[in-house]
């Protein structure tokens, strides 16, 4: 009975979704789904999307560093994916002296590739688990569920991926803790920079275009994966081969029109499509808005330090990048959550289950016990966020709560001498980090600033005792700011920017001269409060959602047991696929918007020195002569720029392919539509747009703007 129960799950829903609605297992794709995806024009077959024993669709596909996705264009291990997810690596390689990031790069052979730290993964094999771990976890409840899942999924793993460092493996968890597969990697980390456009291509329209559509932005960025000569992964080495993959994407330049089939494979990073009306009111009554109000304080104090000179745009670059980012898009999904009253429609979903779970012992006290678990939980989830968004994403603050872990050696009586040397070395080598990455200006101006927020923010009962009483004692100074006279102490004062404080410090350890730093004594105050008055609350708040999500979702399949249109599990980056068009949309009365922007439209944008809208003088040079080679579109006799389809995605399908119905590379998704940021919780059929950068635009700006036409002549193009 558990085993078909298991296999149910597969092929009924409870939830009406659309043909574009759904990130699916590429691996489980039911009949019905591939009928859908033959319907809107697919020209492949089942076996050439995915296949465990020849090659498809599937092993083009990665894992492109920490929370991206890659496809292989070429025989040689060529890896498009966007600017943004090859943004740190980019940084790194560049200086002030060599600024490839504000200036492009393209390496003019193999031996000028530059290698990085990042790393890729190819999917391998997947293993059902789920009666393994069903098995094991039994009936078991709260925390020690948790403690056990995670022990069984530890040992699973373990038993994969061994000590191999190019094998990794997780344990995915589907529909909220009813089925569990194990998703096993082969690990590459030779992994080189190929060539990126100029920022101002990469990045063109910043924050204000960012989740916009017209967007006009190119971007993408271009890697190489390096194996042994027998084909093995393995680390950097000047003795190295690039990869001859199992597949790689054709790359399209023959265009497409509205309507046109369009499919897109990654690996998205997390929704929550199933949350209960409970989570909506949390998100948008505080989670969301007190995000935004963090991340806007910090953008604003670390933008006024970047736009001073090239050297501190390039220090802040990736912080104020990822910072940005998810600032605008929380602002939105907040506004489109309320627009639509997705609260509204989720209560009505739940007041349908309780009719149909009344007399059932297993269901019918469910949202009792979801009322009295968020009622526990939100007086303090306003502190988990600041703690989050603001006390530790100051940088010293986050470097000096690394030192937590020294106190704890230190405090030990029966500690070796030779792992304090070691804790000592770690903490200088990740000072050395530290020193390089701050910025202390806009670090001291955050620190200030959310310091004082935490104060007028969170109730006094739950601020760590006696340390505001303290500041208040010490600085009192009416005309000036109490909170920057207490910040510019710390920074004058603590051991982490000075080399002779740590150098003592180092040379003869001790927990009284740990004590006596200002930054420790900030990151203790407020970190050992949140341990251990706040993260107990929260850890019981997660574990008893976990148990009534799991329970929800199987009382949900037990009530619609005779709706057979397929179900997809919610995104936790794991490899998926969705399908459906190329198709403009109309935003609002009166208003409709095209399916594709033009390189007529990025200049029509320019803003000479402008930080967001500013352009190289050579792309300006080669519009104004029309030169755009066979990437133009005949049609409308301009370069495409940007698409938009239906497809849906999430974060972590960045630099995800976008396919046409042959399975030929016509993109790269980048983005979504503001319009639809409630897409985390709430799928919206009619608005939903993925924002992609035009392949075409790709290929001219490595051929034209880059000359580096060699890049190009490896593809397999269709015309």
């Amino acid at each position: 009975m558990k085993k078909f129960f298991i296999v149910l799950l597969l092929s009924i829903s409870f939830v009406k979704t659309y043909a574009d609605e759904g990130m699916w297992l590429p691996m489980l794709l039911g009949q019905q789904a591939y009928n859908d995806m033959v319907k809107k024009g697919l020209k492949l077959k089942p076996e050439q999307l995915y296949n465990l024993n020849k090659a498809s669709i599937k092993d083009a596909i990665v894992i492109f560093g920490g929370g991206c996705t890659g496809e292989i264009v070429s025989d040689q291990g060529l890896i498009f994916t966007n600017h943004h997810c090859g943004y740190n690596a980019i940084v790194d390689a560049s200086s002030v002296e060599n600024n490839y990031l504000q200036n492009g790069f393209w390496a003019k052979d193999k031996s000028k590739e530059i290698s990085s730290s990042l790393s890729i993964k190819f999917l391998n094999r997947i293993d059902d688990v789920t009666e393994k771990i069903m098995s094991a976890l039994g009936d078991l409840q709260g925390a020690d569920r948790a403690k056990k899942y995670n022990q069984v999924m530890g040992d699973i793993v373990k038993e994969v991926v061994g000590n191999d460092e190019f094998k990794d493996a997780v344990v995915a968890s589907m529909f909220k803790g009813n089925q569990y597969f194990l998703f096993v990697y082969d690990v590459y980390k030779d992994i080189r920079l190929v060539g990126n456009p100029p920022e101002s291509i990469g990045k063109f329209g910043g924050d204000t275009d960012n989740w916009e559509w017209p967007r006009h932005t190119g971007d993408f960025s271009v890697f190489r994966v390096y194996t042994t000569k027998e084909g093995k992964p393995s680390k950097y080495s000047v003795d190295n081969i690039p990869m001859k993959p199992k597949y790689f994407l054709p790359v399209s330049i023959k265009g497409f029109k509205d309507g046109d089939y369009s499919m897109i494979y990654g690996y998205p990073g997390g929704t929550n499509r199933y949350e209960t009306s409970y989570g909506i009111k949390l998100a948008t009554d505080i989670n969301n808005p007190t995000l935004v109000k963090l991340r806007d304080m910090r953008l604003k104090y670390m933008f006024a330090e970047m736009k001073k000179n090239p050297a501190t745009k390039l220090q802040l670059a990736s912080n104020y990048a990822s910072v940005a980012n998810y600032w605008k898009f929380f602002d939105g999904e907040t506004k489109q959550l309320l627009k639509y009253d997705v609260y509204g429609a989720k209560q009505n979903a739940e007041t349908n289950f309780l009719s149909w779970a009344k007399g059932k012992p297993a269901y019918e006290n469910i949202f009792n016990d979801y009322a009295t678990n968020y009622s526990a939980w939100t007086p303090y989830a306003k502190h988990r966020q600041y703690i989050n968004e603001g006390i530790v994403s100051t940088p010293l603050i986050a470097y000096a709560a690394s030192w937590l872990a020294l106190e704890t050696l230190l405090k030990k009586t029966d500690i070796k001498a030779e792992e304090i040397t070691k804790a000592i070395e770690a903490a200088t080598k990740a000072r050395k980090t530290f020193l390089t990455n701050d910025n202390k200006k806009s670090d001291q101006n955050i620190l200030a600033a959310a310091i004082s927020m935490f104060y007028s923010d969170i109730d006094k009962d739950q601020q760590p005792k006696g340390f505001y009483e303290e500041l208040f004692k010490n600085y009192s100074d009416i005309e000036q700011n109490t909170y920057k006279l207490f910040t510019a102490d710390v920074f004058a004062n603590t051991m982490a920017f000075d080399d002779n404080k740590w150098k003592a410090f180092t040379d003869k350890p001790s927990i009284e001269a740990l004590t006596k730093d200002p930054a420790f004594a900030i990151a203790k105050a407020f970190i050992s409060n949140y341990t251990n008055n706040i993260l107990p609350k929260y850890t019981a708040f997660v574990n008893k959602n976990n148990d009534l999500g799991r329970m929800y979702m199987k009382g949900l399949f037990e009530m619609n047991p005779n709706k057979m249109n397929s179900t997809y599990p919610d995104a936790n980056f794991t490899m998926r696929v969705s399908y459906g068009n190329v198709k403009s949309y109309l935003p609002k009365d009166a208003v409709k918007y095209d399916f594709y922007c033009t390189l007529s439209g990025v200049a029509s944008k320019y803003v000479k020195d402008d930080y967001e809208f500013d352009l190289p003088a050579k792309f300006l040079d080669l519009y104004k002569a029309k030169d755009f080679g066979p990437y133009v579109d005949k049609k409308i006799g301009d370069i495409v720029v940007t698409f938009i389809t239906t497809n849906d995605i999430t974060g972590g399908n960045s630099g995800s392919p976008v396919m046409d119905a042959n399975g030929n590379l016509i993109g790269l998704a980048f983005d979504g539509n503001y319009e639809a940021l409630s897409h985390k919780m709430a799928f919206d059929k009619d608005l939903n747009r993925t924002i992609c950068v035009d392949v075409r635009y790709v290929l001219w700006c490595i051929d034209k703007l880059g000359g580096a036409k060699h890049i190009v002549d490896e593809l397999k193009l269709v015309q």
